[in-house]
């Protein structure tokens, strides 16, 4: 199936039912599946009349997440027309590269990125259309920015409302195929640059089908959502899932009120990065202690009583919390199992829509396995050592088309039909999935972001102080998850004289390194904070390389000895 028969399925068997709870000034408010399936004729509509848009055409995404975001997606979608995604935490930099490499004819900006339309609109050639939407939008003359028309968001669907339910509707007039692109997802890559990956309707619905066969989604579940639905595991996990089996799903407002929009929402299903489990667990832990009765209950193994405590701030209804993104401490699984809270970890990649595997729930936890694979879906192997480890690669109908407009990066993926995923790893007698390392140099930190090595040190390399550098990953002193940003860098020492030739005298060895520490924050401002590098290192010889001039990385890691 594709999205938008996904969408109309459930639509006429819950037309009525709640599919989306959310926050309006302070109060909870619900949009029921037949109202945001006219939600959605209606931004179709402008999106065909206003923007020209149509099908094959990329329309990107920029925005926090919302009922909005949501029903503007499957607008895009439903149009046949392709949706991309967009990180509200990028640098202008990043947004234009994404505009630009996609070809994005038009663009749905919240006011989380208003300030910055100036900054990128004259860069992108093929984008004719900016239409603002949120509470706070600039004021608009309805004339042209550098080429780009500017629309509100309110004002074009106010216009084309009615013509979203006449008999020549665009919604109608258009039907997405299985094999189209319904997102390009950008993915950092190993050329510094990053590449959208091509995700049809049938990755997206296949997954979902692999997901609800694993955890079986039931007819009163309520999914949280709290991770950005640009991210495919809360897209497909948190989106794509409740429409496609007919249940519910709550916003969280925003990451400082998860806590509470839980207890008022009481959802049934939990998705988060290990970080925001970690940080739940230790917020209950902490609240178990202050709580000197029940503590005591605790100690002596009463815990009936606790656990029923614990559930209840958490809206009651809680069956299931899975952790994805990122590899989750098995300890803290356990932790929150001890709580009465079923937790599990799951394991996927943006390229696959994303989901490969979860741990089973009717088993106990298995340490260190991101679980067993996901029904419908293939894995193997390929050129496992004598202990059984290799690259893992995956086979099935969730796997993506390929890299957009770039052949050679898709060809470099596939192997006899098989996507390697890059990741190192084995599978047990048991059939669970065994993560042990990456074939690349991919950081992955504590909030699941993939940083890639090759993007950071493009930028870094682009000072005139900076001969080379390396960026790799580190986890500091007592951190048991995820991975943090650091560099090793070696000065241009011919740009340093010239520095010095400038001021007119020597400059000591401390001043060196307090300038290329300097130098680094500058260049990587241009990229998003979590890719920024935490620690940064000096040496002063070149590194080691191979005969085709390439950085041996496997010689170098952080020293320990280092000052984040």
């Amino acid at each position: 199936m594709t999205l938008k028969e996904t969408l109309e399925a459930s639509v006429q068997k819950r037309a009525d039912d709640v599919l989306m709870r959310f926050k309006l000034n302070g109060q909870w408010q619900t949009l029921t599946y037949r109202q945001f399936l006219d939600q959605v004729r209606n931004i179709a509509e402008a999106l065909a009349r206003t923007c020209h848009i149509r099908p094959g055409d990329r329309v990107a995404l920029m925005g926090a997440n919302s009922p909005e975001w949501c029903a503007i997606y499957f607008a895009i979608t439903g149009l046949a027309a392709t949706a991309v995604p967009v990180d509200v935490k990028l640098q202008d930099q990043e947004v234009t590269h994404i505009l630009s490499d996609s070809g994005a004819a038009a663009l749905f900006m919240d006011s989380v990125g208003e300030t910055s339309i100036y900054n990128f609109a004259g860069r992108c050639p093929n984008l004719r259309n900016i239409i603002l939407y949120g509470d706070q939008k600039p004021e608009l003359d309805n004339g042209k920015t550098r080429g780009i028309q500017l629309h509100d968001f309110d004002r074009v669907l106010d216009a084309t409302r009615e013509a979203s339910v006449g008999h020549n509707a665009a919604y109608d007039r258009y039907q997405p195929k299985e094999e189209d692109v319904a997102s390009l997802i950008y993915t950092s890559g190993t050329t510094g640059r990053q590449k959208g990956a091509m995700l049809t309707h049938l990755n997206f619905t296949a997954n979902f089908k692999s997901i609800d066969a694993a955890i079986d989604i039931l007819p009163d579940d309520n999914f949280m959502v709290i991770l950005p639905l640009h991210h495919s595991f809360a897209f497909t996990a948190c989106l794509v899932a409740p429409i496609g089996s007919g249940t519910q799903m709550s916003f969280a407002e925003s990451l400082r009120t998860v806590g509470e929009n839980i207890r008022e929402a009481s959802p049934t299903l939990i998705l988060g990065v290990p970080l925001l489990l970690e940080k739940m667990y230790n917020k209950m832990m902490a609240g178990l202690r202050a709580n000197k009765a029940g503590y005591t209950l605790w100690k002596l193994g009463i815990r009936g009583p606790v656990r029923k405590g614990i559930l209840e701030k958490l809206g009651g209804r809680v069956r299931l919390m899975i952790s994805g993104g990122a590899p989750a401490d098995p300890q803290l699984l356990t932790g929150l199992e001890t709580l009465g809270l079923k937790a599990r970890e799951g394991y996927g990649l943006t390229e696959t829509a994303p989901v490969l595997t979860i741990s089973p729930f009717g088993e106990p936890i298995r340490p260190g396995s991101c679980g067993k694979v996901l029904p419908f879906i293939e894995m193997c192997v390929f050129n496992a050592n004598d202990e059984g480890v290799g690259e893992l690669a995956v086979k099935g109908e969730n796997v993506m088309k390929g890299y957009f407009n770039q052949p050679e990066a898709t060809a470099e993926v596939f192997r006899d039909g098989w996507f390697l995923t890059g990741d190192l790893g084995y599978i047990d007698a048991d059939g669970y999935v065994f993560i042990t390392g990456r074939k690349k140099a991919l950081i992955v930190n504590r909030e699941g972001k993939n940083i890639y090595p090759e993007e950071v040190e493009l930028q870094i390399n682009q000072s005139p102080l900076i001969l080379e550098s390396i960026v790799l990953g580190y986890r500091p002193p007592g951190e048991t998850v995820g991975e943090s940003v650091g560099a090793i860098i070696v000065p241009d020492e011919e740009g340093i004289a010239g520095l010095e030739v400038t001021a007119k005298r020597k400059f000591t060895e401390a001043e060196i390194e307090a300038r290329i520490r300097a130098e680094v924050k500058k260049q990587v401002s241009a990229l998003a904070d979590y890719k920024h590098p935490r620690r940064i290192q000096i040496r002063w010889e070149e590194f080691n390389k191979t005969s085709t001039g390439k950085i041996k990385r496997y010689l170098y890691a952080m020293s320990e000895s280092e000052i984040d």
